[in-house]
This record gives structure tokens, C-alpha cells and sequence, in this order.
């Protein structure tokens, strides 16, 4: 039976995925961007890297017995912050919440009890923790929610030679990209690629946010150096991700 190990919810059968719930399996729900990534990568590149490392970390769960399924990734999410440059696709909160809501209630409905929603882009982060907190309260199931880099944690900065963790269209980005999907990278224009290390001017602590135009920030649209990126980098990258995720998720305590 080959979907015994298929970890896609949209490779599965409706029987296939009802014996999933049964068995309690975790439903991990990619969510991403669809936005300017610099000059040398393709706008989906949140998508591509939430969708490889949700389906890392699911096939690591499986392969120690731990049921689990991935959705087909939430491709839209906020980011007025990249509209300037064009070719950027955003939502609002309310309709970014409503998408998410909305697939979280089926998976409560097809029986499921517990969802991570896996965020790729940092312009999602803070909208994804509440609408997580709110799935729980009105879908009454087990809703957890984290950005992959946040999860990560300091996994990734031995691996980089110029950041510590994710920026945008950065080292850490362009090298997972390369393992993932490299069509997607334009080599010949990564002398273009980096810009400055932050998007906060001096004197705004980490702790505050307030978004700006990227535009404003990077002319490149990115934020780092993407120069330094390597596809044995990006592999690197992506296990170690889906190591530290794995066993975040496999912690009994999370979901009690």
C-alpha cells in the first residue's frame, strides 16, 4: 500500500485521509507568499521553501510511526510591504484569517485534531499566531503555529556564513531554493543580489515592529547577501529545519 507513506492530504483518498484522523495524525498546514524576492529569484520562493520544509518534517514524523498529513500550501498572505516592486500578491487580515479559519475547520470537520500552520514568510508571523489561538477557541481542536526559521531556531546559524538566520532573498533563501527548485534561481544576476542586513533603522529594538516598504529599505528587494548562497548550503538548511521541527512536534506536552 504506497499511501500507507504519502504525506500529502492532496495525494489521499477521502477513506485514505479518514483513517489518518482516525489514527490521530497531525495536519501540518504550509502557509507562504506570493511576492518580489530580489532580482535573481522567483516570487514563490516562501512557497517552495514552507512546502519543503513542511514535507521534511512530515516524512520525518512517518518514518518514526508518527501519523501525519501536509496540505497543499496557503500561497497567499501579507505583503503589502513588497506591492511597491510589483509583482506581489497580498491580503488584507480579515481575508487572510477567513482562508485560514476556513481550512482549519475542515480538517476539524474531516475528523482531525490537531494542525501545526507552518508559516514561510515573516510578513504572516504575528497574524498566524492568532489566528491559531482563535482556530482552538471556536474549532475546539489543538491549533499550534510557528514560522519555520523562529522554530529553527540556532540550527541555522552554523550552517551561513553571512547571517544567522533567515532574512529575505538571502543567503539562507537563495541556497534552499537552489536544492529545492534552482529553475528558479537567475544566476546571472546574483553579483545584484544583497543589500542591507535589516529592515529596522538604528535605535528600533527587535521587539518593535512596524513594517515598511521594502523599497524604501533595499533598492534590490533584498535584505542580506545572497552571494554567499550554495545549494550544499540550502540541503544543510533544509534538514536541520526539518530536524528541530520533527521533534518540536513530536513533544507529547505541545498538544496535551
Amino acid at each position: 500500500m504506497a499511501h500507507a507513506t504519502e504525506i500529502e492530504w492532496m495525494k489521499l483518498t477521502f477513506a485514505e485521509l479518514n483513517e489518518r484522523a482516525a489514527a490521530g495524525a497531525l495536519v501540518i498546514v504550509p502557509v507562504a507568499s506570493l511576492e518580489q524576492h530580489g532580482p535573481h529569484l522567483a516570487t514563490g520562493v516562501d512557497i517552495i521553501c514552507a512546502n519543503g520544509v513542511a514535507q521534511r518534517v512530515a516524512h520525518r514524523l512517518a518514518a518514526v510511526g508518527r501519523p501525519v498529513v501536509v496540505t497543499p500550501c496557503v500561497w497567499t498572505g501579507l505583503a503589502e510591504h513588497h506591492v511597491p516592486f510589483g509583482g506581489t500578491v497580498t491580503l488584507d487580515f480579515a481575508t487572510f484569517s477567513a482562508v485560514l479559519k476556513g481550512v482549519v475547520r475542515s480538517a476539524a470537520r474531516a475528523g482531525f485534531k490537531r494542525v501545526m500552520l507552518l508559516n514561510g514568510h515573516g510578513g504572516n508571523a504575528e497574524a498566524v499566531a492568532v489566528v491559531g489561538g482563535e482556530c482552538q477557541t471556536e474549532f475546539g481542536i489543538a491549533v499550534a503555529a510557528g514560522t519555520y526559521w523562529h522554530l529553527a531556531g540556532d540550527a541555522f546559524a552554523p550552517i551561513l556564513e553571512r547571517q544567522s538566520n533567515v532574512l529575505h532573498a538571502c543567503e539562507a533563501e537563495t541556497s534552499m531554493i537552489m536544492t529545492l527548485l534552482p529553475e528558479a534561481v537567475r544566476g546571472d544576476r546574483l553579483a545584484e543580489a544583497h543589500g542591507p542586513h535589516s529592515t529596522r533603522p538604528e535605535g528600533q529594538p527587535a521587539a518593535m515592529i512596524r513594517r515598511r516598504s521594502f523599497k524604501d529599505i533595499s533598492p534590490s528587494g533584498v535584505i542580506g547577501d545572497a552571494r554567499a548562497a550554495s545549494a550544499e548550503k540550502g540541503e544543510a538548511l533544509l534538514e536541520a529545519a526539518a530536524e528541530r521541527i520533527a521533534e518540536e512536534l513530536s513533544n507529547a506536552k505541545l498538544w496535551g
